[in-house]
Protein backbone atom coordinates (compact mmCIF):
# COMPACT_ATOMS: atom_id res chain seq x y z
CA UNK A 1 0.00 0.00 0.00
CA UNK A 2 1.38 3.50 -1.14
CA UNK A 3 1.88 6.52 1.23
CA UNK A 4 -0.91 8.06 0.04
CA UNK A 5 -3.21 5.22 -0.14
CA UNK A 6 -2.30 4.90 3.82
CA UNK A 7 -3.68 8.80 4.19
CA UNK A 8 -6.42 9.05 2.52
CA UNK A 9 -7.34 5.50 4.59
CA UNK A 10 -6.97 7.44 7.79
CA UNK A 11 -8.70 10.30 6.85
CA UNK A 12 -11.75 8.10 5.80
CA UNK A 13 -11.48 6.80 9.12
CA UNK A 14 -11.26 9.22 11.38
CA UNK A 15 -13.97 11.60 9.12
CA UNK A 16 -16.23 8.42 9.48
CA UNK A 17 -15.83 8.27 13.72
CA UNK A 18 -16.02 11.82 13.63
CA UNK A 19 -19.27 11.82 12.10
CA UNK A 20 -20.74 9.03 14.54
CA UNK A 21 -19.00 10.81 17.62
CA UNK A 22 -21.01 13.70 16.57
CA UNK A 23 -24.57 11.52 15.71
CA UNK A 24 -23.84 10.29 19.15
CA UNK A 25 -23.44 13.72 21.24
CA UNK A 26 -25.68 16.09 19.35
CA UNK A 27 -28.93 14.71 21.43
CA UNK A 28 -26.97 15.46 24.99
CA UNK A 29 -25.66 18.86 23.39
CA UNK A 30 -29.59 19.84 22.06
CA UNK A 31 -30.88 18.77 25.33
CA UNK A 32 -28.67 20.90 27.22
CA UNK A 33 -29.19 24.05 24.52
CA UNK A 34 -32.62 23.32 25.16
CA UNK A 35 -32.43 24.23 28.40
CA UNK A 36 -32.25 27.56 27.60
CA UNK A 37 -35.26 27.56 25.70
CA UNK A 38 -39.22 28.91 25.48
CA UNK A 39 -41.60 25.75 25.11
CA UNK A 40 -42.68 27.48 21.91
CA UNK A 41 -39.13 27.22 20.54
CA UNK A 42 -38.35 23.57 21.88
CA UNK A 43 -41.26 22.40 19.70
CA UNK A 44 -40.44 24.50 16.25
CA UNK A 45 -37.08 25.23 16.32
CA UNK A 46 -36.16 21.36 14.73
CA UNK A 47 -32.37 20.83 15.34
CA UNK A 48 -31.47 23.85 16.49
CA UNK A 49 -29.11 23.72 19.68
CA UNK A 50 -29.61 27.51 20.74
CA UNK A 51 -32.89 29.33 21.05
CA UNK A 52 -33.42 32.69 18.60
CA UNK A 53 -32.05 35.68 19.66
CA UNK A 54 -33.65 37.74 22.78
CA UNK A 55 -35.46 34.72 23.50
CA UNK A 56 -33.26 32.91 26.25
CA UNK A 57 -34.58 31.65 29.47
CA UNK A 58 -32.01 31.48 32.30
CA UNK A 59 -34.33 29.92 35.28
CA UNK A 60 -34.56 26.14 34.15
CA UNK A 61 -31.31 25.11 36.61
CA UNK A 62 -32.68 26.76 39.06
CA UNK A 63 -36.28 25.70 38.61
CA UNK A 64 -35.20 21.67 38.37
CA UNK A 65 -32.65 21.67 41.64
CA UNK A 66 -35.32 22.01 43.32
CA UNK A 67 -37.46 18.65 42.39
CA UNK A 68 -40.16 19.70 45.03
CA UNK A 69 -41.47 21.91 47.58
CA UNK A 70 -39.44 20.09 50.38
CA UNK A 71 -36.81 18.33 48.41
CA UNK A 72 -33.74 19.91 46.60
CA UNK A 73 -31.55 17.90 43.86
CA UNK A 74 -28.95 16.88 46.84
CA UNK A 75 -31.36 15.13 48.87
CA UNK A 76 -32.05 12.98 45.48
CA UNK A 77 -28.18 12.64 45.47
CA UNK A 78 -27.85 11.88 49.29
CA UNK A 79 -30.38 8.91 48.40
CA UNK A 80 -28.49 7.48 45.34
CA UNK A 81 -25.54 7.22 47.06
CA UNK A 82 -26.86 5.17 50.03
CA UNK A 83 -27.67 2.49 48.08
CA UNK A 84 -25.24 3.30 45.10
CA UNK A 85 -22.10 2.90 46.87
CA UNK A 86 -22.52 -0.38 48.30
CA UNK A 87 -23.87 -1.94 45.04
CA UNK A 88 -20.45 -1.39 43.57
CA UNK A 89 -18.55 -2.31 46.06
CA UNK A 90 -20.50 -5.83 46.42
CA UNK A 91 -20.85 -6.21 42.92
CA UNK A 92 -17.10 -5.63 42.41
CA UNK A 93 -16.01 -7.78 45.49
CA UNK A 94 -18.10 -10.99 44.88
CA UNK A 95 -17.94 -11.21 41.09
CA UNK A 96 -14.35 -10.87 41.03
CA UNK A 97 -13.85 -13.48 43.87
CA UNK A 98 -16.29 -16.02 41.93
CA UNK A 99 -14.87 -15.50 38.49
CA UNK A 100 -11.49 -15.94 40.55
CA UNK A 101 -12.84 -19.45 41.42
CA UNK A 102 -14.12 -20.33 38.09
CA UNK A 103 -11.79 -18.93 36.05
CA UNK A 104 -8.44 -20.20 38.18
CA UNK A 105 -9.53 -23.77 39.98
CA UNK A 106 -10.80 -26.94 38.69
CA UNK A 107 -13.50 -28.18 40.75
CA UNK A 108 -16.45 -31.28 40.30
CA UNK A 109 -18.98 -29.80 37.68
CA UNK A 110 -17.16 -26.99 36.78
CA UNK A 111 -18.28 -26.86 33.25
CA UNK A 112 -22.29 -27.29 34.42
CA UNK A 113 -21.98 -24.38 36.78
CA UNK A 114 -20.67 -22.02 34.48
CA UNK A 115 -23.00 -23.19 32.08
CA UNK A 116 -25.85 -22.37 34.19
CA UNK A 117 -23.95 -19.01 35.26
CA UNK A 118 -24.69 -18.17 30.95
CA UNK A 119 -28.07 -19.05 30.90
CA UNK A 120 -28.64 -16.79 33.64
CA UNK A 121 -27.31 -13.79 31.00
CA UNK A 122 -30.62 -15.04 29.25
CA UNK A 123 -33.19 -14.55 31.66
CA UNK A 124 -34.61 -11.34 32.08
CA UNK A 125 -34.46 -8.91 35.08
CA UNK A 126 -37.66 -8.87 36.10
CA UNK A 127 -37.80 -12.54 36.27
CA UNK A 128 -35.76 -12.66 39.60
CA UNK A 129 -37.26 -9.26 41.28
CA UNK A 130 -40.46 -11.19 41.85
CA UNK A 131 -38.35 -14.16 44.38
CA UNK A 132 -36.26 -11.24 45.49
CA UNK A 133 -38.97 -9.21 46.67
CA UNK A 134 -40.77 -12.00 48.16
CA UNK A 135 -37.64 -12.78 49.85
CA UNK A 136 -37.31 -9.18 51.51
CA UNK A 137 -40.81 -9.11 52.19
CA UNK A 138 -40.42 -11.97 54.59
CA UNK A 139 -37.37 -10.35 56.01
CA UNK A 140 -38.73 -7.51 56.76
CA UNK A 141 -36.37 -5.32 54.66
CA UNK A 142 -38.70 -3.77 51.81
CA UNK A 143 -38.37 -0.30 52.19
CA UNK A 144 -34.85 0.15 52.98
CA UNK A 145 -31.57 0.84 51.15
CA UNK A 146 -30.35 -2.97 52.02
CA UNK A 147 -32.66 -4.43 49.71
CA UNK A 148 -31.16 -2.83 47.01
CA UNK A 149 -27.59 -3.61 47.54
CA UNK A 150 -27.35 -6.75 49.23
CA UNK A 151 -28.29 -9.55 46.96
CA UNK A 152 -25.23 -7.65 45.14
CA UNK A 153 -22.40 -9.28 47.50
CA UNK A 154 -23.62 -12.60 46.53
CA UNK A 155 -22.00 -12.44 43.15
CA UNK A 156 -25.98 -12.28 41.13
CA UNK A 157 -24.24 -10.67 38.19
CA UNK A 158 -23.48 -13.50 35.99
CA UNK A 159 -22.47 -10.85 32.81
CA UNK A 160 -19.72 -9.49 35.09
CA UNK A 161 -18.48 -12.44 35.81
CA UNK A 162 -18.21 -13.73 32.69
CA UNK A 163 -16.44 -10.19 31.61
CA UNK A 164 -13.92 -10.57 34.56
CA UNK A 165 -13.71 -14.72 33.75
CA UNK A 166 -12.09 -13.58 29.75
CA UNK A 167 -10.51 -10.95 31.25
CA UNK A 168 -8.63 -13.45 33.55
CA UNK A 169 -7.86 -15.82 30.95
CA UNK A 170 -5.56 -13.21 29.24
CA UNK A 171 -3.10 -13.20 32.58
CA UNK A 172 -0.32 -16.00 32.63
CA UNK A 173 -1.30 -18.98 34.87
CA UNK A 174 2.67 -18.54 35.49
CA UNK A 175 2.05 -15.76 37.87
CA UNK A 176 -0.33 -17.56 40.02
CA UNK A 177 2.01 -20.31 40.31
CA UNK A 178 5.32 -18.30 41.22
CA UNK A 179 2.95 -16.47 44.13
CA UNK A 180 2.23 -20.57 45.39
CA UNK A 181 5.75 -20.69 45.21
CA UNK A 182 6.24 -17.52 47.35
CA UNK A 183 3.96 -19.13 49.93
CA UNK A 184 1.10 -17.01 48.41
CA UNK A 185 -2.86 -18.37 49.43
CA UNK A 186 -5.69 -18.45 47.10
CA UNK A 187 -6.94 -14.85 48.39
CA UNK A 188 -3.45 -13.47 48.44
CA UNK A 189 -3.01 -14.49 45.16
CA UNK A 190 -6.32 -12.75 44.25
CA UNK A 191 -5.73 -9.37 45.58
CA UNK A 192 -1.88 -8.88 45.66
CA UNK A 193 -0.93 -10.47 42.49
CA UNK A 194 -4.43 -10.85 40.01
CA UNK A 195 -6.48 -7.62 41.41
CA UNK A 196 -3.42 -5.12 39.91
CA UNK A 197 -3.31 -6.46 36.35
CA UNK A 198 -7.35 -6.87 37.07
CA UNK A 199 -7.84 -3.35 37.31
CA UNK A 200 -9.29 -2.24 34.03
CA UNK A 201 -11.86 -4.75 33.97
CA UNK A 202 -12.62 -4.14 38.03
CA UNK A 203 -13.40 0.11 37.10
CA UNK A 204 -15.42 -1.64 34.40
CA UNK A 205 -17.66 -3.41 36.24
CA UNK A 206 -17.58 -0.57 38.56
CA UNK A 207 -18.46 2.03 36.02
CA UNK A 208 -21.05 0.20 34.60
CA UNK A 209 -22.85 -0.71 37.97
CA UNK A 210 -22.28 2.66 38.81
CA UNK A 211 -24.44 3.90 35.49
CA UNK A 212 -26.79 0.96 35.58
CA UNK A 213 -27.76 2.19 39.22
CA UNK A 214 -28.57 5.57 38.16
CA UNK A 215 -30.59 5.09 35.86
CA UNK A 216 -32.54 2.16 38.09
CA UNK A 217 -36.35 3.06 38.21
CA UNK A 218 -37.91 -0.28 38.88
CA UNK A 219 -35.84 -1.28 41.63
CA UNK A 220 -36.38 1.81 43.73
CA UNK A 221 -40.11 1.67 42.44
CA UNK A 222 -41.08 -1.44 43.48
CA UNK A 223 -38.38 -1.99 47.08
CA UNK A 224 -38.73 1.55 48.35
CA UNK A 225 -42.10 3.13 49.84
CA UNK A 226 -41.63 5.96 51.54
CA UNK A 227 -40.97 9.18 50.22
CA UNK A 228 -37.67 9.93 52.39
CA UNK A 229 -36.55 7.08 50.42
CA UNK A 230 -36.86 8.55 47.25
CA UNK A 231 -34.10 8.15 45.13
CA UNK A 232 -32.76 10.45 41.89
CA UNK A 233 -34.88 8.57 39.59
CA UNK A 234 -38.15 8.69 41.34
CA UNK A 235 -36.90 12.43 41.92
CA UNK A 236 -36.69 12.80 38.06
CA UNK A 237 -39.79 10.92 37.47
CA UNK A 238 -42.09 13.47 39.68
CA UNK A 239 -40.42 16.62 38.11
CA UNK A 240 -41.36 15.55 35.03
CA UNK A 241 -44.96 14.04 36.02
CA UNK A 242 -45.81 17.26 37.72
CA UNK A 243 -49.14 18.79 37.05
CA UNK A 244 -48.59 22.32 35.48
CA UNK A 245 -51.38 24.10 33.03
CA UNK A 246 -48.12 24.90 31.02
CA UNK A 247 -45.31 22.81 31.72
CA UNK A 248 -41.84 23.72 31.05
CA UNK A 249 -39.84 21.56 29.17
CA UNK A 250 -36.53 23.28 29.53
CA UNK A 251 -36.90 22.75 33.46
CA UNK A 252 -37.53 19.18 32.25
CA UNK A 253 -34.02 18.59 30.25
CA UNK A 254 -32.09 20.68 33.26
CA UNK A 255 -33.36 18.13 35.41
CA UNK A 256 -32.71 15.20 33.52
CA UNK A 257 -28.68 16.80 32.35
CA UNK A 258 -28.17 16.92 36.11
CA UNK A 259 -29.05 13.20 36.65
CA UNK A 260 -26.71 12.38 34.13
CA UNK A 261 -23.71 14.88 35.48
CA UNK A 262 -22.21 12.10 38.12
CA UNK A 263 -22.72 9.62 35.34
CA UNK A 264 -20.57 11.32 32.76
CA UNK A 265 -18.12 12.97 35.43
CA UNK A 266 -16.88 9.38 36.15
CA UNK A 267 -17.12 7.90 32.75
CA UNK A 268 -14.24 10.78 31.54
CA UNK A 269 -12.32 9.86 34.62
CA UNK A 270 -12.09 5.89 34.14
CA UNK A 271 -13.12 6.29 30.12
CA UNK A 272 -9.20 4.60 29.44
CA UNK A 273 -9.52 1.60 31.91
CA UNK A 274 -13.20 1.65 30.48
CA UNK A 275 -12.25 0.93 26.85
CA UNK A 276 -9.46 -1.23 27.95
CA UNK A 277 -11.56 -3.70 30.38
CA UNK A 278 -14.13 -3.75 27.23
CA UNK A 279 -11.20 -5.04 24.62
CA UNK A 280 -9.26 -7.64 27.02
CA UNK A 281 -12.74 -9.10 28.15
CA UNK A 282 -12.96 -10.83 24.67
CA UNK A 283 -9.47 -11.99 24.96
CA UNK A 284 -8.50 -15.86 25.52
CA UNK A 285 -6.25 -17.68 26.93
Amino acid sequence: MTKQAKIIGTVVRYAILILVGVILIYPLVWMVGSTFKENIDIMTGGLRILPPEGRWRFDAFESAWQLSTTRNMIFYYMNTMRFLIPRVVGTVLSCTLVAFAIGRFSFPGKKIFFTIVLITLLMPDLAFRIPVFILYSNLGLVNTFASLYLHDFLGVNSFFVFMIIQFMRTIPRELDEASVIDGCGPLRTLFFILVPVLRPIIITVGLLTFMWGMNDFQGPLIFLRSPENNVLAQGLRSVMEAYEEVPHFGRNFAAAFMGLVPTIGIFFLCSRYFVDGEIRSGGKE
